[in-house]
């Protein structure tokens, strides 16, 4: 039963996650690593998509985009998504549990750990009679799964309760069988969702001498959701932190418990007291980070999840426009807000102080700011706006975000470089989905007068739409918008 594999070696790597169901983003470009021979935990507050993580990873999900590469011990690769569910036991070795205990209440507690090594006694009884009567390495294949069922039974502390119903258990001894189950299948990789949930610290106690016991003498790796901060942060050597389906913070347990986002999202404070707060801590090296960058010095390389930009929350809707979750719904997105606002504080350097700041008038004679997309507009051509919300992705809200921004007409988002892609999608506070989208390539073919699947919809009025008349063919002018 003892095992000595390679540590730190990569066992499970979560690359670009995504997860939507119909309108609503569960995961969001996810990106994180689980390491051979070490306790993983996913943490975060409630509805943050910790299980909806496991679902994808244990097959009862297929992922809307993304790739989860697990690593065999024997170096085969896997590519999890792409298997179905039973084979992601059988083939690759991934084992889990439940947040509702699933035992089978009526058998014994030692008839339970016979089930999980169904597999392997029909292999050997030739999927014929030879079982019943013991005949080939039938007979030889059900005593050694009787002596797995009864080394996990002592591990657990459950041998003296062994031709128990498991139904007549305790909670607490329910959760370790459920463990023990799932270790007899020899995984590689075992899932625990919320293990020590509704355990009181006795039991919580002997959940942390088992896992402990699993990591050290079995060479199985384990992936942990958990809310028991006294079970993570005492058995962790990896923590991931999810809100809102997004990667707020990934490091060593003493790292993610000073990280002033952790501490924001779990408090859950109100968008002005979340500075209060974090003073109250009084760690003053959580204080200092509030006025600097996060330390990626911490944790796996720097995933697609932290090169996000702002962490926005958004829905889709089915006409295409995807709108801004409240400003203060992710707190851990605040934190962020307050160290681009502290280093925008910072001494500007001499050329950057004498540079006067460009302003124009709009129509209506308010000032607007000329910094960031290069082809703004003072007003839409001709006094009409082109219908950008036949571009899909563009609604009506965020049409109106683009309308304030001076950008009115197909030809100026046809026009946009790479760096006015990257204003608007700060000033939008999205990431990344203007090239997702393809809203550049949409609103060429608009701008020359063709049409597009969606926006024929528009047209149709299959789509909403804040514009009543037909859709004007797009407004003459200089190509670009730049004056």
């Amino acid at each position: 039963m003892n095992a000595s594999p390679p540590m730190n070696k990569t066992l499970l790597q979560v690359e670009h996650l995504s997860m939507k169901f119909g309108g609503l983003v569960a995961i969001g470009d996810l990106s994180f690593e689980a390491r051979r021979g070490e306790i993983t935990a996913l943490i975060g507050p409630n509805g943050a998509g910790k299980t909806t993580v496991f679902n994808c990873i244990t097959g009862f999900y297929k992922p809307s985009e993304g790739m989860i590469r697990f690593t065999g011990e024997s170096g085969s690769e896997f590519l999890l998504e792409r298997m179905p569910d039973f084979q992601i036991t059988a083939k690759a070795k991934v084992a889990r549990t439940f947040q509702n205990i699933r035992l089978f209440s009526g058998m014994t507690l030692l008839e339970n750990l016979l089930v999980a090594q169904h597999n392997k006694l029909m292999k050997a009884s030739g999927y014929t009679i030879m079982g019943l009567v013991g005949l080939g390495g039938y007979r030889k294949a059900s005593a050694e799964s009787v002596e797995l069922a009864k080394h996990w039974l002592e591990k657990a502390d459950l041998m003296d309760r062994a031709d128990d119903p498991a139904g007549d258990l305790p909670y607490g001894a329910q959760r370790r069988l459920e463990i023990a189950r799932a270790m007899c299948t020899g995984p590689e990789l075992l899932c625990l969702d919320e293990p020590a949930a509704g355990l009181n610290p006795k039991e919580s106690l002997a959940l942390n001498e088992l896992l402990m016991d699993i990591k050290n003498n079995t060479g199985t790796s384990i992936l942990l959701i958990e809310h028991d901060m006294s079970v993570v942060m005492q058995i962790s050597d990896h923590i991931v932190v999810l809100e809102y389906g997004r990667k707020i913070s990934d490091g060593d347990p003493a790292h993610v418990r000073s990280d002033p986002r952790v501490i924001a999202a779990y408090l859950g404070v109100d968008d002005e007291e979340v500075e209060t707060v974090l003073t109250d801590v009084g760690d003053e090296n959580v204080l200092e980070r509030l006025d600097g960058h996060p330390d990626v010095a911490h944790g796996p390389s720097t995933s697609a999840s932290m090169l996000a930009g702002p962490i926005s929350d958004t829905i889709d809707h089915n006409d295409g426009e995807r709108v801004t979750v409240s400003k203060g719904a992710s707190k851990a997105a605040l934190v962020e807000a307050q160290i681009a606002s502290a280093a925008a504080r910072k001494p500007a350097t001499r050329k950057a102080a004498s540079t006067k700041p460009a302003a124009s008038k709009t129509a209506g004679g308010a000032a607007k700011a000329t910094a960031g997309i290069s082809n703004r507009l003072d007003a839409p051509r001709g006094g009409k706006a082109d219908n950008l919300t036949r571009i899909k992705g563009i609604g009506s809200v965020n049409e109106k975000k683009l309308n304030d921004h001076g950008i009115y007409h197909f030809d100026q988002i046809a026009a946009w470089k790479k760096a006015d892609v990257v204003a608007a999608e700060a000033y939008l506070a999205f990431d990344g989905r203007i090239a997702r989208e393809e809203w550049i390539s949409q609103a060429k073919l608009l701008a020359k007068g063709k049409e597009t699947e969606f926006s024929r919809r528009v047209d149709a009025g299959k789509v909403a739409t804040s514009h009543t008349s037909a859709p004007a063919k797009p407004a003459a002018g200089k190509r670009g918008g730049r004056k």
